[in-house]
């Protein structure tokens, strides 16, 4: 750019500073095209407002395809001056699929391992959230729309277990269950620098986290309206609208 405009890389760079502008840096979005996508997010979040009494709200999902990664060598620990190193290069000894549910109110998760996830792995673990939970209370559930939740032996479940609700994010926006977070938290704290030599190696440290984090578990607070989102949402889609008749 500098030497198309004839100036000084100094001087671009002074501009793209004055300016707010990072040019080397992208994001990525998508915005959901569900068109019940203002019914969807309105239940979902309401759930998270203004949670029905007697009832328990859980946020559930699968973290799929855990790999237990062992480094070619060894790293060096972290000194002063010089950050932790790892190998760039890793083994795999197999993976595995986390099967999470987030109790919206208490931030505590119940968890299952399991090397599939289809039906018959989400089934498991909705006979284990049962198990889990006073069976006084009805329990809602918030999932995507992975097609396994939907199958219809899980159809079938659901309706011998008329204390269970399950209400579905938009498609394309995973990012309103808040079990997105609990896996975010765990891939960085636990995954990204983890070296596991097996599969149940994985499962074990898996399985540590869940109980060091319920050990003194904290909610992740849902403060964003519905209407507010909405509005962003129609916002974005309106700018897209505009760049593709241009």
């Amino acid at each position: 750019m500098a030497t198309h405009m004839g100036i000084s890389d100094t001087s671009v760079l002074r501009i793209w500073q004055a300016h707010g502008l990072k040019p080397h840096r992208s994001e990525t979005f998508k915005v959901s095209n569900d068109p019940l996508f203002a019914e969807k997010l309105e239940a979902v979040v309401g759930l998270y407002l203004s949670p029905p009494e007697h009832a328990i709200v859980l946020c559930v999902d699968e973290k799929s395809q855990v790999q237990a990664l062992d480094r070619t060598q060894p790293g060096l620990p972290l000194k002063r001056g010089r950050a932790e190193t790892m190998t760039h290069d890793y083994k795999r000894y197999g993976t595995t699929t986390l099967f999470a549910a987030m109790d919206a109110a208490t931030g505590r998760v119940i968890s299952l391992c399991q090397q599939r996830h289809l039906h018959q792995e989400w089934l498991k673990f909705l006979c284990l959230i049962d198990e889990a939970t006073p069976q006084d209370r009805q329990i809602h559930l918030i999932a995507d729309n992975y097609a396994t939740h939907k199958h219809a032996k899980v159809q079938r479940w659901l309706k011998r277990h008329p204390r269970f609700h399950v209400h579905f994010t938009p498609t394309s926006a995973s990012w309103l269950n808040m079990v997105e977070r609990f896996f975010r938290d765990l891939t960085e704290n636990r995954l990204k620098r983890g070296v596991f030599r097996s599969v149940l190696e994985l499962i074990e440290a898996l399985d540590e986290y869940v109980d060091h984090h319920n050990a003194e578990p904290k909610p992740f607070i849902w403060t964003a309206r519905a209407q507010d989102i909405l509005a962003k949402v129609m916002r974005a889609q309106g700018t897209l609208n505009k760049r593709q008749t241009v």
